[in-house]
């Protein structure tokens, strides 16, 4: 699974975009030097998110958009590749318009 299906994954349970639960993380006080157990408490416990999609998340919290995928999985082949090093944050349904 590509992070932007993991990310797209966690879109789809909490139903909100990427950007959204950035934000929200944001106005909880988040940031790229929050423990990562704190986020994987907060996704599970209000949007009922797993650790592995949670962690995806919390790779954009810490990293930003650009820098949360691997090198080694940008733009390569296989079942964890992803079509470009930047992830979409902006949700599903604006890819598909």
């Amino acid at each position: 699974m590509s992070y932007q299906a993991y990310l797209d994954a966690v879109e789809a349970k909490s139903g909100r975009t990427p950007q959204q639960l950035l934000d929200e993380a944001g106005g909880r006080g988040y940031g790229p030097s929050t423990k990562a157990a704190d986020v994987l408490a907060w996704l599970a416990d209000d949007y009922g998110v797993g650790r592995g999609h949670a962690m995806a998340f919390y790779g954009v919290l810490k990293n930003g958009a650009g820098g949360a995928v691997p090198d080694r999985h940008g733009g390569t082949t296989g079942s964890h590749r992803d079509e470009s090093s930047t992830l979409r944050l902006d949700g599903v349904a604006a890819r598909s318009s």
